[in-house]
């Protein structure tokens, strides 16, 4: 009964991770919930994974990586990657896979992508080159790098445990690196030699405020003395409830009012730039509250600063309308469009649900933009002037960060040890305060992670695990070791782009090891093959994070990444159990 009921919620938590229709974590919490509310597990069972050691050290690696990040310690990367020495996009493609490339084997590689993407958007604004040829590559380099050890990605701390609960003995900091250079160094050339086959979408449309003003989207108003706004606040009028309407700006007698206006006083001949469509405008001009005010703000566009933002993964904001969320009393920002799919969408913003993977362009105070850039709900995309972190205690994290390497590499104390002293050294040094610590860290991959260990909990005490092994093992009879590792290998890469890398790792792995028992081959090189193949995702925007997050930015189609990735993916089929096995 057990067994049966694993199989039920198994099947209908794939279907969910599929469908979409819930966030990945709280399939993941769900699941767990009911695999003990069935009595499938215990609840010290199926919450163990929330207080593992490889959970604990990923929360810790966020922290140690913004202290990085936020301190300048990328700062000469940057300056490269932006600098008239890389003229050709083979010459960018070299930077990315040689160098960026083993970065992510210390550092998550979602922050890195982040930091580095607003820099590769202006290298390609200032070249002519389409951002489509360059953000995938981006994406591709940190998944390349990240298999260099087990702090790489949080798949391999994942397996950590996992492979620790199942008896198959221990991962340390550098079990990968002998497999994963040549994975690394196989990946970085094909960046360089195979970036001609990449897409060429062009330059993006100039979706800037100048453009939405000419196409109408932007429109300069004054109040006429009758108009029933006069005397009343923004926020206690008509004109945002009743219309599709933002008010951007608000001069009086020549002067421009400061933001925020929602409790500005509203008076007669006061001139407001709106956004809104001309069937708005219409409404307005014939309900006698706004006439068209000319051309008098034109000029003032150029001082307007707007910005494109990303939804990440796991932001807080997917889910919720821009009215539910607030948007513009939270972040002192006006949304003006979202680009979704290749589509921009321009009108009804406020009942719009976001989701992951969507980009924003706002118009907002230069301070508010600069705000966005420490939250992790939002990645700015556009280099703001002298965004450049501070550089005071650049050396205090690099330091620390090595020492946390060293102790670890040469397991002088446990790895989750190390981290979290190097947590508390930045914290206490004053190079990152608590709050912005405990903000940069993705609580929704905690959660992901801590309730898809329960799965495999589930699978290997109600024997299921061992019951889909021997059907696999039936399958592989008297074929060679090589080939159930490649078959492992493939279904792994499936699993992945069809669900999550973390979920793909959580069930696959105990079924790998009992296969690699039922061939007399040790169970730890089937769980390494698990690792590659659940952390090389290069065949769909979905199949990773960092994926999705180049997506609307590249302005790439669904298929790109699987016309571009499928070499890279075979080559791994084939590369990695052949070194495994040697």
């Amino acid at each position: 009964m057990s067994a049966a009921i694993t199989a039920v919620l198994l099947v209908l938590a794939i279907v969910t991770f599929i469908g979409g229709w819930l966030a990945p974590e709280l399939v993941a919490l769900t699941a767990a919930a009911l695999l003990i509310a069935t009595g499938v597990l215990t609840p010290s069972e199926a919450l163990a994974g929330f207080g593992s050691p490889a959970l604990i050290t990923l929360l810790g690696l966020f922290v140690l990586a913004n202290g990085l990040l936020h301190s300048g310690a990328l700062d000469r990367l940057r300056e490269l990657l932006a600098s008239p020495r890389i003229r050709t996009p083979t010459q960018l493609m070299a930077v990315l896979g040689f160098v960026v490339a083993p970065i992510s084997g210390l550092i998550p590689n979602t922050p890195i992508v982040a930091i580095l993407m607003p820099v590769l958007q202006g290298w390609c604004q200032r070249r002519g080159v389409s951002p489509s040829r360059i953000l995938m590559p981006l994406s591709f380099a940190t998944l390349i790098g990240g298999t260099l050890t087990l702090i790489g990605t949080s798949t391999s701390l994942l397996a950590s445990d996992l492979v620790t609960s199942l008896g198959y003995g221990r991962l340390e900091l550098l079990s990968f690196t002998t497999i994963g250079v040549p994975v690394w160094l196989l990946g970085a050339v094909y960046l360089v030699l195979g970036s001609r086959w990449l897409p060429d979408h062009g330059q993006p449309e100039a979706e800037n405020l100048r453009s939405l003003s000419q196409d109408g989207y932007l429109t300069e108003v004054v109040l006429p003395a009758v108009s029933p706004l006069c005397g009343v606040t923004l926020r206690s009028s008509r004109l945002q409830r009743r219309f599709d309407v933002d008010v951007l700006d608000v001069h009086r007698q020549g002067q421009r009012l400061q933001p925020p206006l929602a409790q500005l006083r509203l008076q007669a001949g006061d001139r407001l730039l709106l956004r809104c469509n001309r069937q708005e405008l219409l409404r307005l001009q014939q309900d006698r509250m706004v006439d068209l005010a000319g051309t008098l703000l034109a000029d003032g566009l150029d001082q307007l600063r707007h910005a494109e933002v990303l939804v990440p993964s796991g932001s807080l904001l997917a889910g919720a309308t821009l009215r539910e969320l607030r948007f513009r009393q939270r972040f002192n920002a006006t949304v003006l469009a979202v680009n979704r799919a290749s589509s921009t969408l321009r009108d009804r913003l406020g009942r719009l649900v976001l989701r992951e993977g969507d980009m924003l362009l706002l118009q907002a105070p230069l301070d508010a933009l600069r705000g966005l850039q420490q939250t992790s709900d939002l990645v700015v995309l556009d280099q703001l002037d002298d965004d450049l972190p501070s550089t005071h205690r650049k050396g205090l994290a690099v330091t620390v960060m090595v020492l946390v390497l060293l102790l670890a590499g040469f397991q002088l104390i446990p790895l989750v040890a190390a981290v979290l002293l190097g947590v508390g050294v930045l914290v206490i040094g004053n190079c990152l305060d608590a709050g912005t610590a405990l903000r940069s860290i993705r609580w929704d991959l905690y959660l992901l992670l801590g309730g898809i260990y329960s799965f495999s909990v589930a699978l290997q005490k109600t024997g299921l695990a061992a019951q889909v092994a021997d059907a696999l093992l039936q399958a592989l009879q008297g074929r060679s070791a090589y080939v159930g590792l490649v078959v492992i290998y493939v279904v792994t890469l499936v699993a992945t782009e069809l669900l999550s890398n973390a979920a793909a790792v959580a069930l696959l792995l105990p079924i790998a090891g009992a296969v690699a028992e039922g061939l007399n081959l040790s169970p730890m090189t089937f769980a390494i093959a698990v690792v590659f193949a659940a952390s090389q995702s290069f065949l769909s925007p979905i199949g990773y994070q960092t994926n999705l997050m180049v997506f609307s930015p590249g302005r790439y189609r669904f298929l790109d990444f699987f016309r571009f990735g499928w070499p890279l993916s075979l080559s791994y089929s084939l590369l990695v159990p052949a070194l495994l096995l040697w």
